[in-house]
């Protein structure tokens, strides 16, 4: 490896020609990094107290490398974006020259002969840099002159050449001057050679994790060492495809959760977020590389299936937006197992629509009785290795059903009980229940876009209320308000609003009128108390006991099972495990719980042996109750942080339980909205 610092201008300026190998991800640099380049070179440009600016590295193949062909060429290995968009200034310049009357040293001929075209080669080494994917054909065009189609005029190479000639002609630059700020650009020239390693070169390059993603480095991993024909192969028939899934669903970080779950299947752990391409190395190692991508690819389509919409039977499909919308893609690696067994034809469409329900079911109800979802990414995790092949459904039921503590499925009984009396009104998955409930063996569906939440004892009392409701109408109201008995749907709420109950049920498009079915048991009612509420509300019960019905197998059966079933590897913890969390350290405690939840409604609390983690892809803060005051660790670097009050303490290196190097001391419920503004930052930093 030979690295020299040298002038940007020199180093571009030569009969040569940059590749940017079909592995590499597209350009990516928005506007704020093109804004940053373009101060830096009008600053220098003007300050000659300033020498010189370094603006990075650029790491490249040596010509020759993996049987490049010509000897004026390189496959780029670090320094894409800012190739890419220093030869956009260029292009930016050449279009200010050309509509300039005005005389300069620099010339449009010297731009385009020295920085963007080699003017004595032809066809594809002509243009000096060489971009990947639909990159190469807009940048074609703009260093030819040509037209930019309209699809291609939001492609982001194309919107920060626009930037570069905006701000030329908005800021009346003199292209000498900004000619000489370009000059003074440093970079660090470094050239592998063939003993060179470019995939760990290009590691600790990117080792910090902020500027590619684990799908990013796996691409990577998996193309670069290959022959240019079987890389373009690979590419091409494998994972361009795959990639595509995700860019039109429109997520493409979405990738990397694919990529752990997809490991999750082949190695029966799961990775954290970060360690996904550390995982992939070790799975890949000593395996045909074209096998395991086949695999991958696969899998995604599997993945895209379940996370895009991209199911084409509307009865499967249903039932997966279900699964979608109550937010549980930790089942994703167990369900794509599953889909492969339908796609295989091992399971028919009729047990795979079954498979889906159980996992609906077992999820839901959950969640209606409160049941902590710390368990579930391992459940999920493991749940396929329980299934036997020749009696498929019958041994997932089996498992399901013999599920214990917090790994329960909740029963009739105690799902109905807590549907009953639950704050549905405030419950994040209220819009998918109602939706169930009205939908169910209803084939004359409403569009529910357009409703609303009804409180039918509303949520402020008037005397004509107070009456009907009795002498106890206060605990009758704090009691029932938000359950499942009190509630219904309208599109008309404003106008109902706290009026009485014969009033909403007689007015114009009111529960009479309704086409609503949940509101056809409310027209034959001339009151509205307790005691309505209540049969109300056993009805309801009743019914979401046929929408989210649980496994039943005979006890011959389950006996069977219970001697194969495996038991749980993971200890299990709770609140009450925690010696010092009682009295008003529980209570601040729960005050600090609640609005850590409040923050994103995928976040989950985990009881730890020693900590009790709130997470959502990976640990963001751990609580460490003590005697006196909840010890909070902040998953994320001290100098990250920002902390205008210095609330925080720097624990790097010194070794304390949980993750991350803050430490945040609380004591006092005063002190909660405070913390919660550092354990945003951390928050953040992991949902990015």
């Amino acid at each position: 490896m030979k690295a020299l610092e040298t002038n940007f201008i020199s180093f571009i300026n030569k009969e040569q020609q940059f590749i940017i190998p079909i592995y590499q991800r597209t350009y990516s640099w928005n506007l704020i990094q093109c804004k940053q380049l373009w101060n830096d070179i009008l600053r220098v440009s003007t300050d000659d107290t300033v020498p010189a600016h370094f603006i990075g590295s650029v790491v490249y193949v040596a010509a020759g490398m993996y049987n490049i062909a010509g000897t004026n060429q390189a496959l780029v290995i670090d320094g894409q974006q800012r190739l890419t968009t220093l030869s956009l200034l260029f292009l930016a310049m050449v279009n200010a020259l050309k509509k300039s009357e005005e005389k300069y040293e620099v010339t449009k001929r010297q731009i385009m002969n020295s920085f963007l075209v080699n003017e004595y080669s032809k066809d594809d080494k002509r243009i000096k840099l060489s971009l990947t994917r639909h990159d190469k054909e807009v940048f074609r065009k703009l260093v030819d002159g040509e037209e930019i189609s309209k699809d291609e005029e939001i492609e982001r190479i194309y919107q920060n050449y626009l930037f570069f000639v905006t701000q030329i002609e908005k800021g009346n630059i003199n292209l000498d001057d900004l000619f000489k700020g370009i000059r003074k650009l440093i970079i660090v020239d470094i050239a592998l050679d063939r003993e060179d390693n470019p995939q760990l070169i290009f590691e600790s390059l990117n080792s910090t994790g902020l500027d590619l993603s684990q799908s990013d480095l796996i691409r990577n991993y998996v193309l670069m060492g290959l022959e240019p024909d079987h890389q373009k192969e690979i590419y091409t028939k494998y994972w361009l495809p795959m990639e595509s899934l995700f860019i039109e669903g429109q997520n493409e970080e979405k990738f990397d959760y694919f990529m752990r779950g997809f490991l999750t299947i082949k190695t029966g752990s799961i990775p954290t977020l970060d360690s996904v391409y550390t995982t992939y190395k070790q799975y890949i190692f000593g395996r045909e590389i074209e096998e395991v991508v086949a695999d991958v690819h696969k899998f995604s389509k599997y993945y895209a299936k379940l996370e895009f919409n991209k199911e084409e039977d509307n009865q499967i499909n249903e039932i997966i937006n279900n699964i979608r919308t109550l937010k549980v893609e930790v089942a994703y690696p167990f369900l794509m197992s599953v889909y492969d067994d339908y796609e295989n034809n091992i399971i028919t469409k009729e047990d795979f629509i079954e498979v889906l329900k159980l996992v609906e079911c077992y999820v839901f109800r959950r969640a209606i009785c409160g049941i902590p979802t710390n368990s579930l990414n391992k459940t999920f995790a493991n749940l396929y290795k329980e299934i036997e092949p020749e009696n498929y459904i019958e041994s997932l039921m089996a498992n399901f059903i013999l599920r214990e503590s917090y790994h329960r499925l909740p029963k009739d009984s105690e799902f109905k009980e807590e549907l009953a009396k639950k704050d549905v009104y405030n419950f994040r998955n209220s819009g998918y229940l109602f939706e169930k409930i009205e939908h169910h063996n209803n084939k004359e569906r409403v569009n529910l876009d357009d409703l609303s939440v009804e409180h039918i004892m509303p949520q402020t009392l008037t005397p004509q209320w107070k009456e009907a409701l009795g002498e106890d109408f206060q605990r009758i109201q704090s009691e029932y308000l938000h359950t499942i008995g009190n509630l219904t749907l309208t599109g008309y709420n404003s106008d109902m609003s706290n009026k009485s109950f014969t009033e909403k049920r007689d007015m114009q498009k009111g529960f009479k009128e309704s086409s609503v079915r949940l509101n056809k048991d409310l027209i034959d009612l001339d009151t509205w108390n307790e005691e309505t509420i209540k049969q109300r509300a056993e009805t309801l019960s009743k019914e979401a006991l046929q929408i989210w019905k649980a496994p039943v197998l005979s006890d011959e059966i389950l006996e069977k099972y219970k001697k194969d079933l495996q038991p749980e590897k993971e200890a299990d913890y709770n609140i009450e495990d925690y010696e010092y969390l009682q009295g008003d350290m529980f209570t601040l405690y729960e005050l600090l719980k609640e609005r850590i939840m409040l923050l994103n409604p995928e976040i989950r609390e985990e009881c730890m042996k020693l900590y009790i983690a709130f997470k959502t892809s990976t640990n963001f803060v751990d609580v460490v109750p003590q005697k006196t005051r909840l010890r909070l660790s902040l998953n994320m670097k001290f100098e990250e942080l920002d902390d205008p009050k210095g609330m925080a303490k720097d624990v790097t290196d010194l070794g304390r339980w949980g993750n991350g190097d803050v430490e945040v001391s609380l004591s006092e419920p005063e002190e909660i909205d405070y913390a919660i503004f550092l354990i945003q930052q951390s928050l953040n930093k992991h949902s990015s």
